[in-house]
């Protein structure tokens, strides 16, 4: 069995989900996780943030009820409002990340949200994965290299067919796949102790 998580960089649900996904993973060592992005904001929904009217009041409650935080950088991106959210651009960075650290990807990927909501860093930028990657002990020109070479492209449009071929609509989205089983582990908002009683479950109903 491995567990399957489907998020997006971009996507505030995923941001408040970092906590609980970090703590089933301290929890489950083993199956890997495999990080997948998923592609909220491209094509026609890449538009500056103040088109997206509701992002305050969703923050408040994810924050509400999460305990996430939405720092003063990324505050500052929303007063401001022409910040554009490109989840093209974020996938490539997460397969950069990926590609430098496979066994990091939780971490890395939690790391990028926090770069974003918390000090308001662009996703598309370069110097954010260099300073993600200095601060995670990596290569950081390598990872720049890759963030910025062809087959981040192709792998963030590989990570978006993955999303909709295990039939996530919705980031986050947990997963626990067993050969050509899928079950849903949590979407949206859950516990640790939540996704831990769905895992025993699972092993339970288990021929």
């Amino acid at each position: 069995m491995q567990l399957v998580y489907v998020f997006d960089a971009y996507c505030g649900w995923s941001h408040g989900f970092s906590g609980t996904l970090r703590e089933t993973v301290s929890r489950h060592p083993e199956p890997p996780v495999e990080v997948v992005s998923g592609g909220l904001f491209t094509g026609e929904r890449r538009v500056p943030v103040s088109a997206f009217g509701y992002v305050q009041g969703a923050n408040d409650q994810i924050a509400e009820l999460t305990g996430a935080e939405f720092g003063p950088g990324y505050q500052r991106l929303l007063t401001e409002g022409s910040f554009v959210m490109d989840s093209e651009a974020a996938a490539r960075g997460v397969a950069a990340l990926r590609e430098a650290a496979p066994d990091q990807a939780v971490e890395l990927a939690t790391a990028l949200q926090r770069a974003f909501y918390v000090d308001g860093l662009s996703l598309s930028d370069p110097a954010t994965y260099r300073q993600l990657a200095e601060a995670s002990g990596l290569d950081a020109d390598a990872v720049v290299a890759a963030f910025e070479a062809p087959g981040a492209r192709t792998a963030a449009k590989a990570d978006f067919r993955r999303a909709a071929a295990l039939g996530v609509s919705g980031f986050p989205t947990l997963l626990a796949v067993d050969s050509e089983r899928v079950t849903v582990l949590a979407r949206g908002h859950a516990t640790a102790d939540e996704i831990d009683q769905r895992l025993a479950t699972l092993h339970t109903d288990a021929p």
